[in-house]
């Protein structure tokens, strides 16, 4: 039987599953440096659809880890910046960002052996089958 959580649990259940979302890492990665305009993350994100970068801003806006400021001229000037409860996740993700990097040649090296394992191992199979007969 599963225990039930708590709330500050499930809290934090939720807020994992938030910023371990991909776009999550990339708009604070973006925003790391300072304020940025919508386009610009957009830019520094990249392939991003502006559904999915609007819905990713304001779950951060929500979960107080951005801020939006609007400056009142025409056309509308909107920014985003990272709060201090986002400077201080964007410096967590900092070093997952560092292995990632550091090790990208050794998870390639792991990710070719075992495409190369599983291709060998599929082989054989497919070889040892005898060729269909056809009925007269």
């Amino acid at each position: 039987m599963i225990a039930a959580m708590t709330t500050k649990e499930a809290l934090a259940r939720e807020m994992i599953e938030r910023v371990a979302d991909k776009w999550t890492m990339l708009v604070l990665d973006a925003l790391e440096p300072g304020p940025q305009r919508f386009t610009r993350i957009r830019d520094l994100v990249g392939d991003v659809s502006q559904k999915m970068l609007t819905k990713t801003l304001r779950q951060l806006e929500r979960d107080g880890l951005v801020t939006r400021t609007v400056y009142p001229v025409v056309p509308p000037h909107v920014e985003y910046e990272l709060t201090k409860l986002g400077l201080d996740l964007a410096e967590s993700f900092c070093g997952v960002w560092k292995w990632a990097e550091k090790h990208s040649g050794k998870v390639l090296e792991a990710r070719v052996k075992f495409d190369l394992r599983s291709a060998g191992a599929r082989a054989p199979h497919a070889r040892a089958r005898p060729p269909l007969k056809s009925r007269p």
